[in-house]
């Protein structure tokens, strides 16, 4: 049997821009997914602490410690800059495996998106 697990989380990132031109996804800083071992085009999870939404995109790389988190598309319509939010990835795994994995979870600095 496999089930799906936090893979990856990005904890309490806020956000940047909310770009409604742009074909979608959203843009996350390389750093921020380098530490969470996300790649680009990996589907995640966005979750809005300041208004409740939940939904899936993918991570787009954007500049290395520029602290960007900018949401796209359809999607910048669920966000407001400065919002904060939660990106989590998922995977699947044979249930035996599951019990001893262990996620990448990172806690940025709320204020920039640093990692220090």
């Amino acid at each position: 049997m496999q089930i799906q697990v936090v893979k990856s989380k990005i904890h309490r990132v806020k956000v940047t821009g909310a770009d409604l031109n742009y074909i979608g996804s959203i843009t996350i800083d390389e750093a921020l997914l380098e530490a969470s071992n996300i790649i680009e085009g990996e589907k995640v999870s966005i979750v809005n602490i300041n208004n409740g939404e939940r939904f899936d995109t993918y991570a787009i790389k954007g500049e290395k410690n520029s602290g960007i988190i900018t949401l796209n598309g359809p999607a910048a319509r669920k966000v407001q800059k400065d919002d904060i939010i939660i990106i989590i990835s998922y995977a699947t795994l044979e249930f035996e495996e599951a019990k001893t994995f262990k996620p990448w979870i990172i806690f940025p600095n709320e204020n920039d998106n640093s990692l220090t």
